[in-house]
Order: C-alpha cells, then structure tokens, then sequence
C-alpha cells in the first residue's frame, strides 16, 4: 500500500485527487493539508510514502516546503502539481531533488505518476518534459569527456532524462535492468549527484 499525503490550497482539488489515488487499491490518502508550513509538519509527522503537492499557495510554497522537507530527509518522494505558468519553479523543484511534476489537470495519469515515483522513477509530465531544454536554457558545448562519460552512459542519462524506467532502458539498449542499474550507479558517482532527478537536470542544464 503507497501512503500518500496531499497538499493543495484547494480543497475541492485535495478531495478530488483524494478520490481518484483511492479508486486505485494500492494507494491510500493518509491526510490532506492546505499549506507549505502544514507539509512540512504533516511529513514530520506521517512520513508518507509520496507528498504530492501543489507548488503555488499562500504563505509558504510548496518549493519552500518541499526544499525544508528534502534537507530534512533525503529520500522523500515528493511530487509536484503544477500549471503552465510554472515554468521557474518547474526548475527550482528539479534543483531541490523533487521526484516529478505532472498537469493538475492530467487527472487520468496521477495515480500511475504516484506508483512510478514510488517505484524510484522520475516522473515529468509528457507536456513539460517536452519544454525543458527551452526551460533551462541547454547548453550544448557540454563536454562529456570531462566527467568520464562514455557514449552507453550518455545514451542512458537521455534516457532517463526522457522519464525512461530501468525497465524501458533495458528494452531500448539490449541491456539487462541489472546492467542499467550499474550504468546509472556510476553515473551518479562520476557526476556526484544523488538519484536519477539531478541526472535529468544534468542533462537539459549540462550544470552538476
């Protein structure tokens, strides 16, 4: 069973998604908060298994929030709703090391986002991801060699920087999901980064 907790100024919002992760049997909604101060108590206090939670509210933001959480606790799985007009935060919640962020109004693919960012995926919403290198501003001199980057490591960070899962990769490059697993560990060691998010942000940024 995910537990998960739900912030969003909205309730009418809150109790919708409630519904909808509930209809599905593996997902269950442990409390609903309305604040960026009352996430960061609610995750002190339930650690749930994924925070999905809305990135504008009054007082303090959900990236507020979420970067105090993710200080706080590494591992948290927290995952963003956010809007068209979020285009600074949508980077600012990759830089904090949040799991994903999806469309509120992709209603249909929140509760399959939840079990992907439970699954230890990156989730990015297929209309977002497709706006990050604009976003971000890529920068394509980025030199490969000077991080020991070999070309099947290349091939795996796009990859995974598409939202790929180890699964996917495996199937697109021939590999074994225990070698995909190898190849992202060493990956995250010569870039020094923590987990599969920061490598999706090396990707579109080429910045560690």
């Amino acid at each position: 069973m995910i537990r998960v907790v739900i912030i969003d100024d909205d309730k009418l919002v809150s109790m919708s998604l409630k519904t909808i992760l509930e209809s599905d049997d593996d997902i269950r909604v442990d409390e609903i908060g309305t604040s960026g101060e009352e996430a960061v108590e609610l995750y002190k206090n339930i650690l749930p298994d994924v925070m999905l939670m809305d990135i504008r509210m009054g007082g303090m933001s959900g990236i507020e929030a979420g970067e105090q959480i993710i200080k706080s606790n590494p591992d948290a799985k927290i995952l963003y709703l956010t809007t068209f007009s979020d285009d600074e935060y949508i980077i600012k919640a990759l830089k904090i090391g949040a799991k994903g962020y999806i469309l509120k109004q992709d209603y249909e693919g929140i509760a399959s986002a939840v079990r992907s960012v439970m699954a230890g995926q990156s989730v990015f919403g297929e209309s977002i991801s497709g706006r990050l290198p604009e976003l971000v501003g890529k920068d394509k001199s980025a030199d490969y060699d000077a991080y020991d980057i070999g070309e099947k490591e290349q091939q795996i960070i796009e990859l995974v920087a598409e939202g790929c899962s180890n699964r996917e990769i495996s199937e697109k490059l021939h590999f074994s999901e225990g070698t995909v697993r190898n190849y992202i560990s060493a990956i995250l060691e010569k870039l020094e980064l923590r987990d599969r998010t920061q490598i999706a942000v090396f990707y579109y940024t080429r910045v560690v």
